[in-house]
């Protein structure tokens, strides 16, 4: 009998960390595709949508306040800045440096160091939720790095 619950307690231990590990892996994936390539590679507009949340937001320090930008306007930003100036196939690519990924539940934080040229230009603190069609990023803090 002893046998019999120690190994459902150990089946049960490998099962939510295997689903750890998937979950985590699964973040990691939205986060380099979504924001990584998506935004600071200027890789596909869908793919920002895909992974962002409708009512994601990020916060922005201002002047000891804070503002808060939309995914809906930081896209809009990001399609006219690439209409003015198209992008460079030939510019650094930006890397993303997973410092740390919680998971609880439905629930993750990232926080990731987005490096190009082997510099850190900003540490991000992420949010997700889990839905039903996979995590999605709803919000954002950030520090950019100085020159």
């Amino acid at each position: 009998m002893k046998k019999t619950i120690h190994l459902s307690l150990f089946l049960l231990f490998v099962s939510f960390n295997l689903q750890a590990q998937s979950d985590e892996a699964q973040i990691k994936e939205v986060v380099t595709t979504a924001y990584v390539n998506g935004i600071h590679n200027a890789g596909p507009i869908q793919d920002i949508k895909d992974g962002f949340h409708p009512a994601f937001k990020m916060m922005v320090l201002s002047n000891d306040g804070v503002n808060e930008v939309s995914i809906q306007d930081w896209v809009e930003r990001i399609e006219n800045g690439r209409k003015k100036n198209p992008p460079n196939p030939d510019a650094p690519k930006a890397t993303g440096d997973f410092a740390r990924v919680t998971v609880t539940g439905t629930n993750a934080t990232v926080e990731l160091h987005l490096m190009r040229n082997g510099r850190k230009v900003f540490t991000d603190n992420l949010a997700l939720y889990k839905f039903g069609n996979g995590w999605k990023i709803v919000s954002k803090t950030f520090y950019r790095h100085p020159n």
